[in-house]
């Protein structure tokens, strides 16, 4: 059973050594192989994804759904492994995947939980875990479809859920979150404007914020998280106002 890793990148010099590094049970001996499309890095990101023996494609940005469907496109595997360039497997979910491929079996597709890592710890409450990804299927069974910076797979058939873990580290830094935010509000906002919203609401800008942090941090647990649980869910709930800003900001754009 031969298995494509695909993914996507842009300057990704930090993270990839990782992720590549994780992935090597599943194509070492020629058993699989790891597809990137890289939209334009100019750092070492290219030169990184050789070395693990990736093939590589260069392509222009087309929109986050539309450049991981291109990755898998060009898989000639039986399955395909779509990671983001800062996730990594758990040893122990390769083994699980090597398994589990071995069988026959009717599932076209696989959730994997993820575990989240902001700021260096594990946020293990508040909705971010487990945090199950559809990210493994059978080639041709299903593709991404766009919902902002967030595209999700749609497949057609029965999917199975794996034990073991992608480690998702995204975000070392309050830097780098708050310049994620600033980018995935946007997407929002443009996906919130598709779906017809227009209107100054206070509600959405600003009560809507304050009862996501209540609901994720007090009810849902994301106090046990400490420090770095109070800020991810502050800071979460400042990237809700500011998408709902952002749509109204672009609506009226569009008006005018």
């Amino acid at each position: 059973m031969k298995i494509s890793v695909a993914l996507i990148t842009l300057n990704e010099e930090a993270n990839l050594p990782r992720t590549l590094e994780s992935v090597r049970p599943l194509v070492r001996g020629g058993q699989g192989e790891i597809i990137v499309v890289d939209s334009g890095s100019t750092d070492r990101t290219l030169e990184i994804a050789r070395s693990h023996g990736a093939t590589i494609f260069s392509e222009p940005w087309k929109g986050f759904a539309a450049q991981k469907n291109s990755a898998i496109e060009k898989a000639s595997g039986d399955w395909v492994l779509q990671l983001d360039a800062d996730e990594a497997l758990e040893k122990e979910l390769a083994d699980e995947i090597n398994r589990e491929l071995g069988q026959e079996g009717s599932l076209v597709g696989y959730w994997i939980p993820r575990k989240n890592f902001f700021l260096g710890r594990w946020i293990k409450h508040g909705g971010f875990y487990p945090d199950p990804k559809l990210r493994l299927i059978r080639l041709g069974a299903g593709k991404f479809e766009e919902y902002g910076a967030h595209p999700t797979i749609k497949v057609n058939g029965p999917t199975g859920r794996l034990k073991h873990a992608l480690i998702h580290n995204a975000y070392p830094t309050l830097r780098g979150y708050i310049d994620h935010m600033n980018s995935y509000s946007s997407s929002g906002a443009e996906v919130a404007v598709a779906r017809g919203y227009r209107a100054f609401n206070l509600l959405n800008i600003l009560v809507r914020p304050k009862l996501t942090f209540l609901y994720n941090y007090i009810f849902r647990l994301g106090f046990l998280d400490g420090r770095e649980g109070f800020l991810l869910h502050l800071y979460h709930a400042v990237y809700v106002s500011w998408k709902y800003a952002k749509a109204w900001e672009l609506a009226r754009s569009q008006r005018s």
